[in-house]
């Protein structure tokens, strides 16, 4: 069963009352997209954030993005081993806490990249975007030195090393797609930036605890067909961002999620039909009236929106 889910501040605010209010009581704690710029978790924070949110009739079901996963793993450098190490120790503190998700994502160097934060969409609300001519240039780094394969040697050594470790402390990995899904960024080799590729990192380490975060919006600017690319993968979704986009890795524009290119309520029925159980969250949402846009792409009235439209084309494909 698809659950609905919402990215909450790591304390209490009106946001875990409007997420209770719309219906969602899973929580997804991604501090770095609401502003708190967190990037480690001890047991004792974890503990304490889980004994808030129940109190207060959330769970907490999937942790991204501040996860301890540094450039050192991703691109395979000394220190590396000491780094994984970390990972594994957050890994079984969230397999003794009951958290079912860590999400994360193999972008060295150059991480999620947006060149435009006020493009006009319906009604005067503001969408971000990408245009990769508009982030070309800049001084070369160690991440530039590196080649695909590094990546893919670096990527297949870490999910040998933790996959077992996750498996144990029963936590599902989700990998988040290159953001855009580029083959390179400002000369940054990116591997996650397609369907065969996915495939290859689901083989490294073939369990349902090396799985997908299926961000809709990036496998639309990969070109693949959302409803064939979740029955491909199937039961190897472990987390699912409900976007989408118009245009392609190159150059995309966010759009509402009700009035893009791809057919939601299809892929709503792709997921019925795989049997995914899981975390479904809004993601890149619009900028609304009344709110300032400090933080684009995710404010509070959109998030709302979407939610909305996802329980309603839940409703609408129940057989």
């Amino acid at each position: 069963m698809v659950r609905p889910a919402l990215v909450l501040p790591p304390e209490p605010d009106e946001r875990w009352e409007l997420a209770k209010q719309v219906g969602v009581t899973d929580a997804v704690i991604h501090p770095l997209e609401i502003g708190d710029g967190r990037t480690r978790w001890t047991y004792d924070d974890l503990r304490g954030l889980i004994n808030w949110l129940e109190a207060d009739g959330l769970s907490l079901s999937v942790i991204e993005g501040s996860v301890p996963l540094t450039d050192r793993i991703r691109l395979g450098l000394d220190g590396r081993d000491d780094d994984i190490a970390e990972f594994e120790r957050f890994l079984r503190d969230c397999g003794e806490l009951d958290v079912p998700v860590v999400a994360y994502d193999w972008m060295a160097g150059v991480r999620w990249a947006r060149t435009e934060a006020h493009i006009e969409s319906r009604g005067g609300s503001l969408v971000t975007g990408f245009d990769e001519r508009k982030v070309r240039g800049g001084p070369e780094s160690v991440a530039t030195e590196a080649t695909h394969e590094d990546l893919w040697d670096a990527f297949e050594y870490f999910i040998g090393e933790v996959g077992p470790v996750a498996e144990e402390a029963g936590v599902k990995l989700a990998l988040h797609p290159d953001d855009p899904p580029r083959s390179d960024l400002r000369g940054i080799p990116r591997i996650a930036t397609s369907v065969e590729a996915y495939d290859r990192v689901l083989d490294a380490y073939d369990s349902e605890y090396n799985g997908i975060t299926f961000c809709q919006g990036n496998f639309a600017a990969m070109g693949a067909d959302i409803p064939d690319a979740i029955r491909h993968f199937g039961d190897r979704i472990n987390f699912v961002h409900f976007r989408d986009v118009e245009g392609d890795a190159d150059r995309f524009v966010e759009t509402w999620h009700d009035d893009g290119p791809t057919d939601m309520a299809a892929a709503i029925r792709a997921y019925r039909d795989v049997g995914f159980d899981g975390p479904m969250r809004p993601d890149h949402v619009p900028t609304m009236a009344g709110e300032d846009n400090h933080n684009p792409g995710y404010h509070t009235n959109g998030r709302l929106f979407a939610i909305g439209y996802m329980k309603g084309l839940l409703e609408a494909t129940t057989d």
